[in-house]
């Protein structure tokens, strides 16, 4: 343990803690604008000063080493003066448009304006004017970037990406695609862990509620609507909620209050992919019809980062689409049969915690099925609350609601699709029964749960071993795929029989669609809601979902079927990029 006084009080902290990891520990707020607790720090904002005795220099914080015996002063009015000064600075290259910024309010740089009372500005202003760069759902706008450098970390070194980049330099430094090209023919999965990293409004979500209210508002829609697990987990966070609330049955309230017609789940979906999957795994490792390992598909920016840089894997993905997707093809061709209603009237929108989820609805012929485009809009997570509170609802206050039961009702391994592991341990489930035709004892597969960038496990399946690996975040992905390559261009024996992959750290729980200020801990929590939601369900497995049963029953008539295959499956090709 280090041991040393922060502002006249004794202190211990973890040897490799720095400064700011200490202050925090024991509630000292030092203020900052370049670290994120998921990042290293970059020491770019210089709002961490601090003073230690016997240098005569002001250290920053975040990247200062605690050291034993150290004392330091954190706030005194020269320090509270330069922090002021370096924030003024920032505000003569920054554009006054917070009215409208799509982080009004919700801006840590507009946040700290505020705490240090800034009401004038005494530098000369000198904004360059960029380019709004809005070729992709995700928004870049370098004209309100502070150079903090956030996102470009969380692309290169979270994510393996390299989308974005520094440029220029002086004060012309700003951030934007390597080689200045637009940002959709650059290698960005529109992700959005940048959106979710940056501090300011340089980078977000294109907002799509004000389609939502024209359609709401269209005579000739039947709108419906679906929820993706990680939101109901996550949602509550607009509202004052602890991270990890599930509140699925208020927004089956608030859906209806706002006039959708019918509201689903897309937990309902996590079911039914499930069982086309488990269905996919069964075939290949039981029956050797096609190569292991498989890798699931249901994260369209692992699809769009495997299409760029594993185009050679594809026969090893899986072909079934996104739960969102199934729901929305069977809703536009099941459910409009079934309640007699013209599909072409049907809207469908699809609340998710992901920003990719809006480029995937356009993204290939297959996810048209129905004959028409089977989601029409995603919200993410953030944009549903700015809805709720553009609707004036007291959302605290909303009753439970129920879903339409069918495209609605879903058990314990639809819920944990929203977790990293969770897809995996879900399709364990079923295939377990597939291969035995006996459901397991214990469901739970905790090997496989958690925050750990890559975990390895093997099941048993009645004596037969199956190797399996769960990786988030694209930079452990990588890590996996590489060895799986290696082993099957050199006809060595695979490592793995089965693989989920999730972009985002903590899967969808942590994707770049939802409320800001994500850390591990607030990861974890969400993760545990959707845990323990599971955990209390009388059906925990996707093959005893009785209305998905019937679904194959009265429509598709069994997993892998032709008509599973036409509505609910899709094709890859590779688009690659470059050579890194």
């Amino acid at each position: 343990m280090i041991k040393a006084i922060i502002n006249g009080n004794s202190i211990e902290s973890l040897e490799g803690s720095s400064i700011l990891d200490a202050a925090r520990k024991v509630q000292i707020k030092i203020p900052t604008l370049c670290k994120h607790p998921d990042l290293k720090p970059g020491a770019g904002c210089g709002l961490c000063i601090v003073k230690i005795k016997g240098s005569r220099k002001m250290l920053r914080a975040c990247c200062t080493p605690l050291e034993n015996g150290m004392e330091i002063i954190t706030h005194d009015p020269e320090i509270v003066e330069t922090r002021r000064t370096v924030l003024e600075l920032l505000l003569s290259n920054h554009p006054n448009e917070c009215l409208q910024c799509g982080r009004n309010t919700n801006c840590e740089l507009q946040t700290l304006f505020s705490d240090f009372a800034i009401r004038s500005e005494d530098f000369p202003k000198y904004i360059p004017q960029h380019p709004v760069d809005r070729t992709t759902p995700i928004v870049l706008d370098p004209t309100k970037c502070i150079k903090c450098g956030r996102c470009v970390q969380v692309c290169q070194q979270v994510q393996n990406v390299w989308a974005l980049s520094f440029l220029d330099r002086g004060v012309n430094t700003r951030i934007a695609t390597a080689g200045d090209i637009p940002l959709n023919e650059s290698p960005c999965v529109k992700c959005g862990q940048c959106s979710a990293h940056c501090p300011t409004g340089a980078i977000i979500e294109k907002d799509e509620t004000k389609e939502v209210w024209n359609a709401l508002q269209d005579p000739e829609s039947f709108c419906v609507v679906q929820i993706a697990p990680a939101v109901r987990v996550a949602v509550g966070e607009g509202f004052g909620y602890a991270p990890g609330t599930n509140l699925t049955k208020k927004l089956y309230s608030l859906f209806r209050r706002l006039g959708f017609k019918a509201v689903f789940d897309t937990n309902f979906g996590a079911d039914l992919t499930i069982l086309e999957e488990a269905g996919e795994f069964v075939e290949r490792f039981a029956h050797g019809k096609g190569p292991l390992p498989l890798i699931t598909t249901c994260c369209p920016s692992w699809v769009d980062y495997m299409e760029k840089y594993y185009g050679d894997m594809i026969a090893h993905f899986s072909s079934a689409k996104s739960p969102h997707e199934m729901v929305g093809v069977l809703s536009k061709t099941y459910y409009a049969k079934k309640r007699n209603i013209d599909p072409a009237r049907i809207k469908m929108i699809s609340i998710m915690p992901c920003t990719a989820k809006k480029y995937e609805i356009t993204r290939t012929k297959e996810m048209y099925a129905s004959g028409y485009q089977d989601v029409d809009i995603v919200l993410t997570t953030r944009e549903l609350i700015r809805m709720v509170k553009q609707a004036g609802i007291d959302f605290k206050e909303l009753p439970d609601g129920e879903a339409d039961l069918m495209l609605g009702e879903y058990g314990g391994a639809g819920t944990i699709f929203g977790a990293t592991g969770g897809v995996m341990e879900a399709a364990l489930r079923t295939a377990y029964f597939n291969v035995t035709g006996e459901d397991l004892k214990d469901v739970n597969f905790n090997a496989v749960r958690g925050l750990q960038g890559v975990k390895e496990t093997t099941v048993n399946i009645k004596g037969t071993e199956v190797r399996i690996a769960v990786a988030h975040g694209l930079a452990n992905v990588k890590t996996i795929m590489d060895k799986v390559r290696d082993a099957v261009q050199n006809n060595l024996p695979v490592p793995y029989h089965f693989i989920e992959v999730m972009a985002c750290p903590g899967g969808c729980v942590g994707g770049g669609g939802q409320p800001y200020n994500v850390t591990d801990d607030i990861r974890k929590q969400r993760a545990k809601g959707l845990y323990d939601e599971d955990a209390a369900m009388t059906i925990r497995c996707s093959h005893h979902n009785v209305h998905v049963q019937q679904l194959y029953k009265e429509f598709l008539g069994e997993p892998l079927s032709h008509k599973a295959h036409e509505l609910l499956h899709t094709t890859y090709s590779p688009r690659p990029v470059y050579l890194k």
